[in-house]
């Protein structure tokens, strides 16, 4: 029997609010980096309550997941599970297969190339690299478009395909000099993702010759990312589709569960670690597991029980997020220099100089959200 609490049918929609919330959610925890708590924590070593907030605003140096993690797969998945609905919505404006089919091509160089551009902001030159968000969306957005044309048969035994190749091409990498557990096949910089980068990064022009990333991150973890928007996929053809509302949150909660406790399995076993950074593909389990867990969460509250007044900016933010991603990737130190030029030091010194890097932080952040606002009501939305 249904909940009472949920309604027994639903039309199918053609933009679901809960998506927007959830990334606006997503894209709300990257902006605010710029509060910076590792600088509060420096200040109030004692702290629990400001290293607890930095600990979950940075990426873990290795093994495991904090908050921030889940930004970049999170984004990952939503891309996944909007697609379903872009495709509704061009066929139903009469676009032919062969347009939608270039667009998304076009789509996914765009974004390559932004990411690409992103990286090279700091540098004298155009810095080959590949591992930015916009870019690592992008490798794989062709296919992702590909396989949504597919049944999803297809798609469950591509991702099967995915996930298994992936993990048996780092399983049968040589390990690094002097390791002997299994799990060590997916070490820091030592990896088979590792020497592919070596080999191909070094085809490009650069000041140096690339000898590691300095997180550990990788161009072919585009490969793992894929999977993680297949699950968003598959998540959002369920979604569309018509029918009780019930069934969809069951669907996206057992998924959710059966994505964690995979992942914590594989972990526990040393068959393959929890790495963000590289992308394993247990990492595709967890943060898919958690990916679909928030959906649930955020397609009840706002989809079924129609309360969406609390998650307003969060929707606000979700519908310009590539905005908000370039704002937040250009604009911050202009921010911070406008309002230092204009204001002074003193009004962020106001509770006392230990809180001047978390006020001045704060004061960005809401010029940022300021900007989105006013952008979401003048229906101004940047797209690719």
């Amino acid at each position: 029997m249904d909940d009472p609490k949920l309604p027994t049918t639903t039309a199918i929609p053609t933009r679901l609010g809960s998506l927007d919330a959830y990334r606006g959610f997503v894209m709300l925890l990257m902006m605010a980096e710029v509060l910076e708590f590792a600088r509060m924590v420096e200040a109030f070593p004692q702290s629990k309550f400001w290293q607890l907030l930095a600990q979950h605003q940075e990426h873990v140096k290795w093994v495991g997941c904090s908050l921030h993690d889940l930004i970049q797969p999170s984004f990952s998945f939503l891309v996944g599970a909007a697609l379903p609905f872009s495709l509704a919505r061009r066929s139903a404006q009469g676009q032919s297969l062969w347009w939608r089919t270039l667009h998304a091509f076009w789509r996914a160089l765009l974004l390559v190339l932004l990411g690409l551009f992103l990286r090279s902001l700091d540098s004298a030159h155009t810095y080959w690299t590949f591992e930015d968000t916009l870019s690592q969306i992008g490798l794989g957005y062709g296919f992702l478009y590909l396989l949504a044309n597919a049944s999803p048969r297809v798609q469950w035994w591509g991702f099967a395909a995915l996930m298994v190749g992936y993990w048996a091409f780092f399983a049968l990498h040589p390990l690094p000099a002097g390791a002997t557990a299994f799990a060590d096949h997916w070490a820091f910089n030592t990896n088979a993702a590792w020497s592919f980068d070596v080999w191909f990064l070094n085809h490009f022009p650069r000041e140096t010759p690339f000898t590691g990333n300095a997180g550990g991150y990788s161009t072919l973890s585009f490969i793992p990312t894929l999977a993680t928007m297949m699950l968003g996929l598959a998540a959002g053809r369920v979604l569309q589709r018509e029918g009780p509302a019930w069934p969809k949150v069951r669907w996206l909660g057992i998924v959710g569960v059966i994505g964690l406790g995979s992942a914590w399995g594989l972990e526990l076993t040393g068959l393959c670690p929890i790495v963000k950074r590289i992308w394993t593909p247990a990492w595709v389990l967890w943060s898919g597991g958690c990916a679909c867990l928030l959906t649930a969460f955020f397609y009840t509250v706002i989809d079924v029980w129609k309360l969406r007044g609390w998650a307003g900016l969060f929707i606000v933010i979700g519908m310009n997020s590539i905005a908000a991603y370039l704002i937040a990737h250009l604009f911050v130190d202009f921010f911070k220099a406008a309002l230092m030029r204009h204001l002074g030091p003193q009004p962020f010194q106001a509770a006392g100089p230990a809180y001047a890097t978390l006020l001045l932080g704060a004061a960005v952040l809401l010029i940022e959200i300021a900007v989105l606002w006013w952008m979401y009501r003048r229906k101004l939305f940047l797209k690719i």
